[in-house]
């Protein structure tokens, strides 16, 4: 993640961080109660009528003012915004190895070549069947932006108590993973 990120994360410039988590909510907001077809023209018009309303306004500056500053929105038209191959054969290569290794690790966890690991999996997928029938997709990703824009501010602010607590629960789901593990034949991690 980059500096900047992090900077917005963990409120860094309020300002910013204000701008950006209430545009994401908004946006997210929007999208529950409208299709992304409808969002996406919503603001594809908005920003068109605003740049085209402040095209007019400086046009109409100028002549009241006989001024030739020229077209307002010039050096961002003169800006190269072309992607080289590559920049686009790096992101191609990051996303190829991203893809090898979810499918590896989705193949070891289908093909169940340790069995913990495919149980874990197993449990995790069993309780997303129960998220899945709470909540929709929508309303997850708008929990994971507040989080997102939460935790680590409060995560800073109360460091020790959160370790100290995540702590002991490590300790306690260590504590029943290896009881487990002591249960079930052939369920023994191999030394790493």
């Amino acid at each position: 993640m980059g500096a900047a990120a992090i900077d917005l994360l963990y409120w860094r410039n309020v300002k910013q961080s204000g701008a950006v988590f209430g545009s994401v909510l908004l946006l997210l907001f929007s999208l529950t109660q409208f299709s992304v077809v409808s969002v996406g023209a919503y603001l594809a018009l908005a920003a068109l009528s605003a740049s085209i309303s402040f095209r007019i306004y400086k046009s109409v500056l100028q002549a009241v003012q006989k001024t030739d500053e020229g077209h307002p929105f010039k050096s961002y038209l003169e800006v190269e915004i072309s992607l080289s191959q590559d920049q686009i054969g790096n992101y191609a290569d990051k996303a190829l190895l991203y893809a090898n290794t979810c499918m590896k690790e989705l193949r070891r966890l289908f093909l169940v070549q340790d069995l913990i690991d495919s149980l874990k999996f197993a449990v995790l997928m069993w309780l997303l069947t129960y998220v899945g029938a709470l909540f929709n997709g929508l309303t997850l990703l708008i929990l994971a932006v507040v989080s997102m824009f939460s935790m680590p501010i409060v995560y800073e602010k109360h460091q020790a108590q959160i370790d100290q607590y995540v702590g002991l629960i490590r300790t306690q789901v260590n504590s029943v993973v290896g009881k487990i593990q002591a249960k079930i034949p052939g369920a023994k991690r191999k030394e790493e």
